[in-house]
């Protein structure tokens, strides 16, 4: 089992390493080839939120999909999709035809690639680790992706090699990563385990119902087609926990995205920040967020569950100031984790792609809305006729929005945090 994880972290890393290569780049990128020689630019900011509205509305229609396929045809036969939509290279040269030719391109692959790769893995995760270390696990494996993307930012300066990194991904995948049973392993092994405490001399004759009720999780109904829109509605009805946490995710991903949105050229216009500075702000984020998850995990999620984890976690990332906002990722990072933590021990066997696929999904409705409102918002507070001045209130807004995901998980009664009783 170690090794099979091993081999799926090392296909996380040099996938995220190949995709981030180009992170830092793209701010410079996308104003010099639509507004060479500004410092403020609004239809770059316009379209850097239509690609992320794009693309979080095809991520919404594919990886709930894509999650429930992999449930009946394998999570390693799903992953080689994004694995290789992924393998593009960056358009350098800044004029503006060969610009608009990689951003479209670009944002068609994202719709497959960007939701479906991290929602797979983590069901694959799920199908191969039992619940009471699933949170450590999740955590561990988005720890290692973010070190990819701290050497992706690193390695910005190398982008001719970011094609190639995502090839070697996809290859790496493709040869190493066994494909999962789905799961039926680990149900296995508590049913031997359930057996084994029925056989033990002590145990009186209903000790077996009673151990069956304790250890083996209820699951989500089974929904073994493709998943439609009404099919999602059912599952967000069936449990309340999934319901919160849908709230908890979207409202997080509604800031989050709010943020990224408005963020690199708040600091364009506030402070000229240079694609270099941009990288020292990345750089700290993603060193910050994969040592937290690399080690803070492991030791917090028994320590305190996810339920006190979550609370802290949004707590941090209600704080948006850059560097010292920054620093709060150390805790903010670990919002994804606990969430899929969650929901994922609900699912039972051949469930944990729909599961994952249904909060990437939600996640991506909040990515398909959130540029639509932040994108102009940032515009205009950045431009001379902004209604007062106040250049960071749509920061403001998105640090709102992940006020009102804590005041959702601060609510969730402890029992709705545990598996719903049949």
């Amino acid at each position: 089992m170690a090794d099979e994880l091993g081999h799926l972290l090392v296909f996380g890393f040099l996938f995220n390493l190949g995709v981030y290569m180009v992170a830092p780049a793209m701010t410079d990128v996308t104003m010099d080839a639509l507004c060479p020689g500004q410092d403020e630019c609004s239809l770059a900011i316009y379209l850097t939120g239509l690609q992320q509205a794009i693309t979080g509305l095809g991520a919404l229609v594919a990886t709930p999909i894509v999650g429930n396929l992999s449930d009946k045809y394998g999570r390693k036969a799903l992953l080689l999709l994004p694995a290789t939509a992924s393998i593009l290279p960056l358009a350098c040269n800044r004029t503006k035809a060969f610009f608009y030719a990689y951003y479209i391109t670009r944002m068609v692959t994202a719709m497959v690639a960007e939701g479906s790769m991290h929602c797979l893995s983590l069901a694959y995760v799920a199908d191969k680790v039992p619940p009471s270390r699933r949170a450590a696990a999740f955590g561990v494996f988005s720890g290692v992706c973010l070190a990819g993307f701290v050497a992706g930012t690193v390695a910005a300066r190398f982008l001719a090699v970011a094609a190639v990194v995502a090839a070697a991904a996809a290859v790496y995948m493709r040869a190493f990563v066994k494909e999962t049973d789905g799961g039926a392993s680990l149900l296995r092994a508590a049913a031997g385990d359930e057996e084994n405490s029925s056989s033990h001399p002590l145990c009186v004759p209903s000790c077996s119902s009673s151990s069956s009720q304790d250890v083996a999780p209820p699951t989500l109904p089974p929904l073994r087609k493709a998943l439609s829109l009404s099919d999602m509605a059912d599952l967000l009805t069936t449990s309340s926990t999934f319901s919160r946490d849908a709230l908890v995710i979207f409202f997080y991903s509604l800031g989050e995205t709010g943020l990224q949105t408005a963020i690199l050229y708040f600091l364009k216009v506030q402070f000229q920040y240079s694609k270099n500075q941009y990288a020292n702000l990345l750089l700290v984020i993603g060193i910050a967020g994969s040592l937290s998850q690399l080690v803070m995990m492991p030791i917090l999620a028994p320590k305190l569950g996810e339920q006190k984890l979550l609370i802290i976690a949004l707590l941090g990332g209600c704080v948006h100031v850059p560097y010292l906002g920054a620093s709060f990722v150390i805790v903010s990072i670990l919002v994804n984790p606990s969430i899929r933590s969650i929901v994922s021990k609900r699912a039972g066997p051949f469930e944990q792609g729909m599961v994952q696929g249904c909060l990437t999904g939600i996640s991506s409705t909040a990515n398909v809305i959130s540029p639509i409102v932040f994108s102009p918002l940032t515009a205009w507070f950045l431009s001379e006729t902004a209604p007062f001045n106040f250049r960071g209130f749509s920061l403001a807004c998105a640090g709102f929005a992940m006020l009102i995901a804590l005041t959702v998980s601060i609510n969730m009664r402890p029992a709705e945090l545990q598996p719903d009783s049949k």
